[in-house]
Formats: C-alpha cells, sequence, structure tokens
C-alpha cells in the first residue's frame, strides 16, 4: 500500500511546526533567564525607573520585580507574642478598614475597598527617581531644581500623591460646620453626603478612582467620605483640591478659594459623565 505524498506533507509541516514552538518556547525560557540573571546595578538603571518609560509602565512590568509587595503579608504575631488580630491600629477604627491586617501596597492595590473604588497603578506613586542620587540638580540624569514635583531625598513624593487622600480635613468654620466632623457628625446623618448630594457634586472624576463606586458606597457609609477626607490623616495640611465648577454653583469665588485650581491634572484626566 502506497502512502500518499499529501500525507507525507502533512506530517512534515506537523512536525516542522512542533520544532519551531519548541524553539520559541525555548528561546522565551532563555529571555527570561537572561533577564532574571541581570546583575542588581543593570536593573535598577533600567529605562522603567526613569522619564519617560515610567509614565507608561505597567503594573505587570513593576511586579515582575518587586512581586514581594503584594505577596509578602504582615506578621501573625509580633516577635513579642502580640497577635495582629487582637491588636487595632488607629488607622483601623473606621468601618472601612476591614479584614486582617494588611501591608501598605496590598491595602491601596488588591484589597476590598482598593478594588471597589480605587483604580491605583504602581506609577500613580512611584515617578521615577535617579538612583545615583536622590537630590536635584546633582547629576546630569537627576532632575533639575527647578523641578517642582520632586521631593528631596523621596523616592515618592507625597504632596502630590499621598496627601490627596492622607490629608487633614479643612478646618470647620470654611465648610460652615458647628464644630470639628468628629465631634458633630452625628447631626448630619453620620454622612458627608447630607450637605454634599448638592455641594461641590462634580468630584472624584480621574483615573485612579471610581467615582460612581465612591458614590453609591458613601449613601451606604459615611466613612467612605470621612476615610479619605480626614479619617486616616498622616498630615497636617489638607489638600488643595481642584474646585469644579457644579450645577447650581453660586457666583463668586470664596477667599480661601482664589487660587485653587478648576479643573483636574491633565495626565488624569477622564470623560465627564
Amino acid at each position: 500500500m502506497k502512502t500518499s505524498p499529501l500525507l507525507w506533507f502533512g506530517v512534515v509541516l506537523v512536525a516542522a511546526a512542533l520544532a519551531v514552538g519548541v524553539w520559541l518556547g525555548l528561546s522565551v525560557q532563555d529571555a527570561a533567564r537572561q533577564e532574571a540573571a541581570a546583575d542588581y546595578q543593570r536593573a535598577v538603571y533600567s529605562p522603567l525607573h526613569f522619564k519617560p518609560a515610567i509614565d507608561t509602565a505597567t503594573d505587570a512590568q513593576c511586579l515582575a520585580c518587586h512581586r514581594e509587595v503584594l505577596d509578602d503579608t504582615p506578621r501573625v504575631a509580633s516577635p513579642a507574642g502580640l497577635r495582629a488580630g487582637e491588636a487595632k491600629a488607629w488607622y483601623q477604627q473606621l468601618s472601612t478598614y476591614a479584614g486582617s491586617q494588611e501591608s501598605f501596597h496590598r491595602r491601596h492595590l488588591v484589597t476590598g475597598l482598593a478594588k471597589e473604588v480605587m483604580d491605583l497603578k504602581c506609577n500613580f506613586c512611584h515617578q521615577g527617581h535617579d538612583p545615583r542620587d536622590e537630590a536635584p540638580g546633582t547629576s546630569a540624569t537627576g532632575a533639575p531644581q527647578t523641578d517642582k514635583g520632586f521631593t528631596l531625598r523621596k523616592q515618592v513624593n507625597v504632596e502630590t500623591t499621598c496627601l490627596r487622600c492622607h490629608g487633614a480635613m479643612p478646618p470647620f468654620e470654611r465648610m460652615g460646620l458647628p464644630g470639628p466632623w468628629e465631634e458633630v457628625r452625628g447631626n448630619f446623618k453620620d454622612n458627608c453626603l447630607f450637605c454634599h448630594l448638592a455641594q461641590r457634586t462634580v468630584r472624584h472624576q480621574v483615573s485612579y478612582l471610581k467615582a460612581e463606586a465612591i458614590e453609591q458606597a458613601a449613601l451606604k457609609d459615611g466613612n467612605v467620605c470621612y476615610g479619605c477626607h480626614g479619617g486616616r490623616v498622616w498630615y497636617r495640611t489638607t489638600y488643595a483640591y481642584p474646585r469644579h465648577p457644579w450645577p447650581g454653583m453660586p457666583a463668586g469665588v470664596p477667599e480661601w478659594a482664589r487660587e485653587r485650581p478648576v479643573a483636574s491634572e491633565a495626565r488624569y484626566a477622564v470623560a465627564r459623565k
């Protein structure tokens, strides 16, 4: 019985395809091994750590080397024997801090509240820095001294990142409250939306937050608002939020708002709904 030439051709084609697949697989593995074998100094000076590459870096690219920020979790108990589940820090007192103690990065990226109301990326905080000397104007590759977004010897500029959600609540007199929110919240049904359903209603419309989800969650729990606007304060100062025009906005600008921007930064802009 003769074997059809067409059958032989098919066998050769399949064999060739398998060989190419194996070769590609080995090539990818080899590339991964070479990347993993790169010495520390070359990794430190990866273009992803500098402008402009950091601006478009994806979380997957960052976590390829920094996966431990999500994999590592706090100790179940301290060296002295104090169990994490039996101790509550000051920032864990609000109802929005649910679940067990978590690490800094996990709280901002993968926990329930983070996924519900935030859309933070690695490069929201990490905007690149020169590892040679974290001070402006000291090297040809470093940030110039005229760079207003540079914080001396810090890998993250907290004034333009952390402060947005961990600043102090504005003075209660400015907001027309009879006293500090912690003391008078009961008079407003313990919810900022008692007033803010009608005031400054154009808010949270930036790429690193989920505006609709925040509004829905805030209707059920006032700490969704308070948690980021005074409830988990790391700084004594307040963040100067843009004062977006809203329907029914009163004419004139209050003295305290005269230098406030009227739109969010362009790099965080999203389509208005």
